[in-house]
């Protein structure tokens, strides 16, 4: 069993309660979900485009609702199975269905299972073939197969769109949350623990911008947990394919060799969420571990556990444990921004990580379904900068949009990438700032020394963007 050290107060009993969920009307405790965590179905970047057909299944329906119809006509009409005597072709609705549900070429090959059942059953009399009924019944094939493909194709494009906002909003709660958090419990964080949440925060954002390797960022965020959340003893394990490796990539203490069986580690890699003790008492089961975190990236793929063994009794709490799922998921998603972000970084170091981060994924985007991103360009001359208006709009920035500020040496670029954006779009948030302007100072954009441009983001290569702003900056 796990350490975990209980004070010899009798009145901590009270606090056995505080690290179980609350009971509801029927007397049961419910176990809460992890706050910000999703299970992303598909990968972040390679996988957006992925479809779901298996084609073991495809072919199998291809060759058999044919059959079946044919079946069917050989059970009703034995003189004309396919129909091509009677007032409707009954027999052709298998290939329309599988034209609908898979597209063109599965509904011709439906078809072509026809034509090879229809000469099997008039061997000899091929002379007879009714040519116009199955060129009508291909004609109709095609028509609904294209029809399938162009709703299959717009339905993709927008399950894609609506997984970049999901992702998006999702990062948005988690810092909204952890914001929230840090002001909620400010004054008893700095009483009880030696740092703020905003110096883990601070922290976390060096391991990512250090690229340092996998086992010394491991270390550095153990001994982070360590003294934010008040760990003494767990283990990172680095997980492959689902399989967890026993030995530890990072420690603190001595942790034993991850035990793949426990409950606790079954249930974290099978739900891909935080699970501790009580969940497993509650089902009647021990545990080695007092909790067990997966670690995941913005795709909600596991590459890593935290399993803890010893931490103090007043620590095991609900707060903390969503602290520390919520620093987890802040390490990662910074190693998957360095990571997606390095090509462009490599290039240009002045480039803000998230701005770096966010054009690759918005070039992908654009390859795979075809939505374009731009950037507005405001050139701000010296006048402008000091009045201090790119400071102003840096407050007046979009949710979703990046803003990377390049100073020159005669101009200031402020260069404002904007999601899933057209001309239409830039046209709208240009105007809004000369109205902004106006009410401000009563003066326009080229009056307050600001002269906006429109440039579409590059799809094959985001970097030669980039490069051009920076060309611009310092022209």
């Amino acid at each position: 069993m796990p350490a975990l050290r209980v004070p010899a107060d009798p009145s901590t009993n009270r606090m056995q309660d505080s690290i179980l969920p609350p009971e509801d009307a029927s007397g049961k405790r419910s176990v809460p979900e992890a706050p910000m965590r999703k299970l992303w179905p598909l990968h972040l970047l390679g996988k957006l485009t992925q479809t779901r057909q298996r084609p073991a299944v495809l072919a199998a329906e291809t060759l058999l609702l044919p059959l079946i119809a044919m079946a069917l006509g050989l059970a009703w009409s034995p003189q004309d199975p396919l129909w091509t005597l009677s007032a409707f072709p009954w027999a052709w609705l298998a290939p329309v269905v599988l034209a609908l549900r898979y597209g063109p070429l599965s509904g011709l090959g439906g078809a072509a299972v026809l034509l090879l059942g229809w000469l099997a059953l008039n061997i000899g009399h091929w002379d007879q073939f009714p040519q116009i009924h199955f060129l009508g019944g291909l004609i109709l094939v095609m028509v609904v197969g294209e029809f399938s493909s162009l709703w299959q194709a717009r339905a993709r494009r927008s399950e894609t769109l609506q997984l970049y906002l999901d992702q998006r909003l999702e990062h948005l709660v988690r810092q909204h949350y952890l914001l929230r958090l840090s002001h909620d419990r400010l004054e008893q964080e700095l009483i009880g623990r030696p740092m703020s949440m905003r110096d883990a925060l601070a922290t976390l954002q060096a391991l990512g911008a250090e690229g340092s390797n996998s086992a010394t960022g491991a270390q550095a965020l153990l001994r982070l947990l360590a003294q934010y959340c008040q760990l003494e003893s767990a283990g990172v394990y680095a997980v492959h394919e689902d399989l967890a490796d026993a030995r530890c990539l990072a420690a603190l203490g001595s942790p034993p060799p991850l035990l793949a069986q426990d409950p606790l580690v079954r249930q974290a890699l099978e739900t891909h969420r935080l699970c501790h003790i009580s969940q497993a008492l509650a089902g009647g089961q021990t545990s080695h571990y007092l909790a067990v975190a997966p670690l995941l990236d913005l795709a909600g793929e596991v590459y890593g556990l935290l399993a803890i063994t010893e931490m103090p009794f007043f620590a095991l709490q609900t707060e903390n444990l969503q602290t520390i799922n919520l620093l987890l998921g802040y390490y990662t998603d910074g190693l998957s921004m360095q990571a997606l972000a390095q090509p462009i970084m490599a290039q240009l170091p002045d480039c803000p990580p998230a701005f770096a981060f966010e054009a690759q994924r918005l070039a992908h985007m654009q390859q795979s379904t075809q939505v374009s991103s731009i950037v507005v360009v405001l050139e701000c001359l010296p006048r402008a900068v000091e009045q201090d208006v790119p400071a102003q709009i840096h407050r007046f920035k979009r949710e979703l949009d990046e803003i990377w500020e390049i100073p020159g040496a005669q101009r200031t670029l402020l260069a404002i990438l904007m999601p899933l954006g057209n001309a239409a779009t830039a046209e709208g948030y240009i105007a809004r700032l000369e109205t902004w302007l106006q009410q401000k100072s009563g003066q326009g954009m080229a009056q307050a020394g600001i002269f906006p441009q429109v440039m579409p983001l590059d799809a094959q290569s985001p970097v030669t963007t980039l490069q051009r702003l920076h060309a611009m900056a310092h022209a």
